[in-house]
């Protein structure tokens, strides 16, 4: 699954996946930022991300795309983005606005 918007070449927000030939791990690229740390802004378009490398990898591409499509129908749209990507919203404002649009 490759990702084409602006939004996945900013730092933070790209997902990553290590495969090996007896397991895999799929982890967001980027620090564990404890200086934000349940603050509730925090961007978790990385982990969504690597979510969906990992959905391509067991065999749910389809499930990988939908959620790939909302985040970037919530990225499209600006109005609910978290403060690192120029928005105002916070994490469960951005994730519900992910959520919405896999509806």
């Amino acid at each position: 699954m490759v990702c084409l918007l602006p939004f996945c070449l900013k730092e933070g927000l790209l997902g990553s996946a290590n495969i090996g030939d007896e397991c895999a791990m799929f982890e967001a690229v980027h620090g564990t930022a404890p200086d934000i740390a349940g603050k509730g802004f925090a961007n978790p378009t990385a982990l969504l991300m690597s979510s969906t490398l990992m959905l391509d990898h067991l065999g749910e591409p389809t499930a990988g795309k939908r959620i790939q499509n909302a985040l970037e129908k919530v990225y499209r749209q600006a109005k609910h983005t978290t403060r690192d990507v120029g928005g105002k919203a916070g994490t469960e404002e951005f994730a519900d606005a992910v959520i919405a649009a896999l509806k």
